[in-house]
């Protein structure tokens, strides 16, 4: 089956500060598009990147590995927003929380961990 297509639609704000909202699936058909999106971006002076998974259905080892090379293509910070329990996991597991500025996973009432 093939993969979800991943859109990006790009926001560009003052100071070298750009936005990319994901929504699909960021997988290995997907994650070369990311890196090319995020390389134009700092291409064109935009360093500090905040990427929004609220739309982002699936994350594998191909989106993990996209985030990284990401990262270490570039000198600003990299910030992850809205993802999903599935990629909040990956990230933790992986410690590219850690690498990547992501938020700490918001209170919702469901103390529940995963272990």
């Amino acid at each position: 089956m093939p993969s979800q297509l991943l859109t990006i639609e790009v926001d560009r704000f003052d100071a070298g500060r750009a936005r990319l909202r994901l929504t699909g699936e960021l997988d290995f058909d997907t994650a070369p598009d990311l890196i090319v999106a995020a390389a134009e971006l700092r291409r064109d002076g935009y360093q500090e990147l905040l990427l929004d998974f609220g739309g982002v259905g699936l994350c594998d080892s191909s989106g993990l590995s996209a985030l990284v090379v990401i990262h270490r293509a570039g000198t600003g910070a990299i910030e992850l927003t809205g993802m999903n329990p599935q990629v909040r996991q990956l990230l933790d597991r992986t410690g590219l929380g850690e690498l990547l500025t992501a938020p700490p996973q918001a209170a919702t009432g469901d103390s529940r961990e995963v272990g």
